[in-house]
């Protein structure tokens, strides 16, 4: 009893000095906000004291730039090859020659692509997948959207094994050499990740122009984190056993690496590829704006015209693309996992890949047949059709009828719930924030966590943008924080019932593989421009982790533990609340640390709708190519992500210490 009662006592010890930590903590914060008219410095950060890092970037960029010009154009013009290549096969003519020699031969009959692309599903999953594959493509030619959708394609078909090649040896030295994966490649890949996605259109707009090269660079830069990642993992997961077996069998570390650790990391490695895939779509999408062209630039017209039939046209082809993409390199990744790798060995190359002498002979056959026949050459107008009036027929129904009480909902949430939190935000002092999230980081995670955070925010108040971060932080909180009440209830009930599962997860992986732009389109149509439109577009967005880590979580809890529950006379509802729930929690807050990430890279693209945070300054700074400073605000916003990601870690794995 009485080493009950001390063990007690000094467990409850820590935790009340800890809350008279916090209690002093936020009396100082609020004895700083009462008293600013005589610490003002201490609320605002004092303009006189701003670091003009901004301008130490834009020198550094001009100087690079007029020292390595040579070296940039020697990149665009070895990039450029390839590139062209695939976007004249795919998108364009191969022209070649001048004047009276000039010689057109066509890009590839649509026909065929079509074709090809369910071949592929059905040779990657059957006949299901093929038909989904082949009516995505189909899906795309008879709505008028072939040469957009195959420019978008040809950038991806370039930038993707660019990417996974990269971060194969990337990953592979970082697994090799711990000291440089700790010190250099981590961090980096935590600013690649969380960098927004116009900040990379800058650099590259004023070092490759504004090409289809620099879209390319920007998309391989934000897509090959996932791949390094996958190769780490994977080579790390590998079972020592079969280590060994291959040092036994005389391996040299060469051989050891490509014949036998590689290929049992496989399965993982596809997954990466997957991730690599996706990502560069929705890259490549935003990628437009510099150049790229394709849907991403069609859904940009659109949107800027406010044609919003044709935006949202634009909007589900890059859907379908996506889907396509998605669902076939997901089948691919899953025969790898299960180990469908077919060995047989002939002489002969179509007896060995039957499927790609076939895709190889259609492609050829359908292209010549369409210097003959123009039908096969271009999908012809007599077959496509359009909704975009539908689309804005819809729209104005909407307006005129329900135009009063979209309006008042959409009023009530600006006065009641959006400008109070973007007041109290913008108001809060910044020396308090960065003591709170400092004491924070020391009790989740040390002196080197707290050291961490306090100097990210110190960086976003001594560039001059603080004003700017908290209007993010309150937008991007607000938005996780529906997200997280939408999504954890959805999670719950699809643990709970089988039937609900079946209904969500569909749901939940069209929404998972649905490009960014593409939430803006409808909410924009109701809504129009303002925090109103980017908080709905990013709650859809952001909602897919909380509701699929939630479900993970409870279902991952032990069965045995369920049982001894029920056993010890536990109610259903004390077995949730006080075994599943505890033991489910930091899985739940993983869901809620993603949440934060998605909900901060969505309110960077709504960027685009007006509202007035980091994101626009990204915007500005991305139409004015003021490099230094949208990579200033580039990083600020970062900074939020790696501050919450890291909070967020930090005290999900102290829950799962304390759990065992």
């Amino acid at each position: 009893m009485t080493v009950t009662a001390s063990t007690s006592e000094a467990r409850s010890r820590p935790v009340q000095i800890w809350l008279v930590a916090w209690a002093c903590a936020l009396a100082a914060v609020l004895a700083v906000f009462l008293l600013q008219d005589r610490l003002p410095w201490a609320v605002n950060y004092p303009a006189n004291a701003i670091v003009p890092v901004a301008d130490w970037v834009s020198a550094l960029m001009n100087l690079i730039k007029s020292n390595f010009s040579w070296l940039t154009r020697s990149i665009t013009a070895a990039l450029s090859v390839p590139l062209d290549f695939a976007l004249n096969l795919l998108a364009k003519n191969f022209k070649i020659g001048r004047g009276a020699d000039l010689i057109i031969l066509p890009r590839l009959s649509w026909v065929g692509v079509c074709i090809v692309a369910f071949l592929a599903g059905r040779a990657a999953g059957g006949w299901k997948l093929g038909a989904l594959v082949g009516g995505c493509f189909l899906y795309i030619a008879l709505f008028g959207q072939w040469t957009s959708a195959m420019l978008t394609l040809g950038l991806i078909s370039i930038a993707v094994p660019f990417c996974i090649v990269t971060g194969l040896f990337v990953g592979i030295w970082a697994w090799r050499k711990p000291w440089a994966e700790r010190l250099l490649i981590s961090p980096a890949l935590d600013l690649m990740q969380t960098i927004p996605t116009f900040a990379y259109l800058i650099p590259m707009l004023l070092l490759f122009g504004n090409s289809p090269v620099s879209a390319m660079i920007a998309t391989a830069i934000f897509a090959t984190p996932p791949m390094v990642r996958a190769t780490m993992l994977g080579l790390s997961r590998v079972p020592s056993e079969i280590d060994d077996f291959s040092e036994m069998a005389g391996c040299t570390a060469r051989q050891k690496l490509w014949r036998v650790l590689l290929p049992s990391a496989r399965p993982t490695l596809m997954v990466g590829v997957n991730q690599v895939i996706m990502l560069a779509l929705n890259m490549v999408i935003i990628a437009s704006m510099i150049g790229a062209g394709g849907l991403g630039y069609d859904v940009l017209l659109a949107l800027r015209a406010l044609k919003v039939g044709e935006a949202m046209e634009a909007g589900l082809a890059i859907v379908a693309l996506a889907i396509a993409l998605d669902r076939l390199s997901q089948a691919i990744a899953r025969n790898h996992a299960q180990g469908h790798v077919y060995q047989e060995v002939s002489p002969s190359f179509w007896r060995r890949y039957p499927n790609l002498t076939l895709a190889i002979a259609i492609l050829a056959a359908t292209t010549l047949l369409g210097l003959f026949v123009p039908a096969f050459a271009a999908v012809p107008k007599a077959i496509t059709f359009t909704t975009a009036p539908m689309w804005k027929t819809a729209v104005s129904w909407i307006t005129i009828n329900f135009f009063d009480t979209i309006e008042a909902f959409r009023v009530a949430l600006i006065l009641n719930v959006l400008n109070p939190v973007r007041a109290f935000c913008e108001g809060f002092p910044w020396l308090g924030a960065v003591f709170l999230l400092g004491l924070a980081g020391y009790q989740l995670g040390g002196l080197r966590l707290a050291a961490l955070v306090a100097a990210l925010t110190i960086f976003c108040a001594v560039t001059g943008l603080w004003e700017k971060t908290m209007a993010t932080v309150y937008l991007c909180g607000i938005s996780a924080f529906i997200a997280c009440l939408i999504g954890i209830p959805i999670g719950l009930m699809a643990s709970r019932s089988d039937r609900v599962e079946k209904v969500v997860t569909p749901v939940i992986d069209t929404l998972q593989v649905l490009p960014s732009f593409c939430f803006i389109i409808p909410v924009v149509m109701l809504f129009r421009v303002g925090d109103v439109t980017a908080m709905i577009a990013t709650v859809a967005f952001a909602v897919v982790p909380a509701i699929r880590y939630t479900n993970h979580g409870l279902r991952q809890v032990p069965p045995a533990l369920i049982e001894a529950a029920k056993v010890s006379g536990c109610t259903k509802r004390q077995t949730f609340l006080r075994v599943q729930l505890p033991l489910a929690l930091p899985e739940i807050m993983l869901g809620v640390n993603q949440t934060i990430l998605m909900a901060l890279a969505m309110i960077i693209i709504c960027a685009m709708v007006g509202t007035r945070d980091l994101g626009q300054e990204v915007f500005i700074a991305l139409s004015k190519a003021d490099s230094g400073r949208g990579i200033v605000a580039g990083l600020a916003i970062a900074f939020i992500g790696i501050v919450a990601d890291r909070l967020f870690n930090a005290w999900t794995a102290k829950a799962r210490a304390r759990l065992g």
